[in-house]
């Protein structure tokens, strides 16, 4: 699939990605990729954040191809039962352990636990052997339980600007290659 045959819905986390973070860079660069405004980015509502996945799924006109980031990834995989049969797949980045009792700030916990479920589209995991949010371990047991490919990204902290990853050349390329193998959902 090309990014041209998809809509691309990017899918920030808590307090939205920045001008220099890496899905807004993605976001000016790819003709086909929109974000899933939230009414609230500082104290997030797990419902309100799904539900507002759903319907930019339901509006799309054609495959979705979902480009989350951390507490974005929770919101879409507890989106994902609802999403009928437009996603083509998912690109997951730094998902966050929700379950730590030391997460801050303290609500973010309403976004889990997640579904252990297996997701219906392809999907990749692309996980940070230092995310202060989540173990490695941690996102490789949750991606087991989706059916997700899981790619070891090293110590790239939360892959987000402050770890370094404004531009991310890596990340570019690795979902080019993950948007190439995807089909139109049946």
């Amino acid at each position: 699939m090309k990014a041209s045959e998809a809509e691309i819905l990017i899918v920030p986390g808590h307090t939205n990605s920045g001008p220099e973070h890496w899905q807004s860079r993605w976001q000016s660069k790819l003709g086909s990729a929109r974000r899933v405004e939230q009414a609230e980015w500082e104290k997030p509502v797990r419902e309100d954040w799904v539900q507002r996945i759903v319907d930019e799924v339901a509006a799309a006109s054609k495959p979705v191809v979902l480009v989350a980031h951390s507490l974005g990834v929770a919101a879409a995989i507890h989106a994902a039962p609802h999403l009928g049969n437009k996603v083509a797949g998912a690109f997951l980045v730094a998902p966050p352990d929700l379950t730590k009792p030391d997460i801050e700030p303290a609500h973010l916990t309403t976004f889990g636990p997640y579904s252990r479920e297996p997701l219906f589209f392809p999907s990749l995991v692309v996980a940070s052997r230092n995310d202060p949010f989540g173990t490695y371990e941690h996102a490789d047991d949750i991606a087991a339980c989706w059916g997700s490919l899981l790619l070891d990204a090293g110590e790239a902290g939360h892959i987000n600007t402050a770890s370094g990853h404004g531009p991310w050349p890596e990340g570019t390329m690795v979902f080019a290659q993950f948007l190439s193998k995807l089909k139109p959902p049946v």
